[in-house]
C-alpha cells in the first residue's frame, strides 16, 4: 500500500503577506520557485504512481518544479473559497469582526468569482478526492499538490476526523507531508517537512 504525499505550493506574494488566497490565481515568488525545486530530490526517491494538483498556477508550477510529471488537474483541490475575505489578512478581517477565526466562524459571501464556502463544503470536495485516490494507493504513492487549508481539511478527513479539526495541522508553503496506514489505521507519517537545504 502506498502513501499519500501532500505538497503545499511554494510561496506567493499573498501567502508571504498572510493574505487569504482562495481562487485568486497568484504566481510563485522567486523564493517559492526555489523551494518547490528543492522538493525534487526527496520526491525522486519515491515511487509515485499518480499526481493530482489544484488547477491554480501556484500548484501546477510547484508540481513541475518539484519534478512531478503526468499531473492531472483536479478542481476539488482548489483552496477554500474565502468569499468576501479573499485577499485580506486575519488582522484586517478582525478589524471588522473582532476575534474572528476561520475554522469557527467561516467566511462571508463575496462577488460572483468568490461566493465563499463553508468548511463542510470544502470537506465534501476533499472527500471526493480521497474516494478517487485511495484505490490508486494500492499500486504505490499518490501525490497531491494543493493549498494550505484544503490540505488541512483533507488530512482531517483522511484521519476520520471532523473537517474543522484541520485547524490542528499547521502547513507551511513549500513543504511535504505524508499520510499512510499503520495496521490499517490512517496516520501521519511526516508533517510540514521543508526541503533539505
Amino acid at each position: 500500500m502506498g502513501d499519500l504525499i501532500l505538497l503545499r505550493h511554494g510561496e506567493t506574494e499573498w501567502s508571504k503577506a498572510g493574505k487569504h488566497t482562495g481562487r485568486t490565481d497568484i504566481p510563485l515568488t522567486p523564493n517559492g520557485q526555489k523551494a518547490a525545486a528543492a522538493l525534487a530530490p526527496a520526491l525522486a526517491r519515491l515511487d509515485i504512481v499518480a499526481v493530482f494538483a489544484s488547477p491554480a498556477q501556484r500548484a501546477i508550477r510547484t508540481a513541475a518544479l518539484a519534478g512531478l510529471t503526468d499531473v492531472k488537474q483536479d478542481p476539488d483541490l482548489w483552496e477554500w473559497d474565502y468569499g468576501g475575505y479573499e485577499g485580506l489578512t486575519t488582522p484586517q478581517i478582525q478589524e471588522q469582526r473582532p476575534g474572528w477565526y476561520l475554522w469557527r466562524d467561516g467566511v462571508i459571501p463575496g462577488d460572483a468569482a468568490h461566493p465563499g464556502e463553508t468548511v463542510q463544503r470544502v470537506s465534501e470536495r476533499v472527500d471526493r478526492v480521497l474516494a478517487r485516490v485511495e484505490p490508486l494507493m494500492s499500486d504505490g504513492n499518490v501525490a497531491l499538490v494543493a493549498h494550505g487549508h484544503v490540505l488541512r481539511v483533507l488530512t482531517a478527513r483522511y484521519l476520520r476526523l471532523d473537517p474543522s479539526d484541520g485547524k490542528l495541522f499547521r502547513l507551511d508553503t513549500g513543504t511535504i507531508s505524508t499520510l499512510e496506514l499503520e495496521h490499517d489505521e490512517p496516520v501521519i507519517a511526516s508533517w510540514n517537512v521543508p526541503p533539505v537545504a
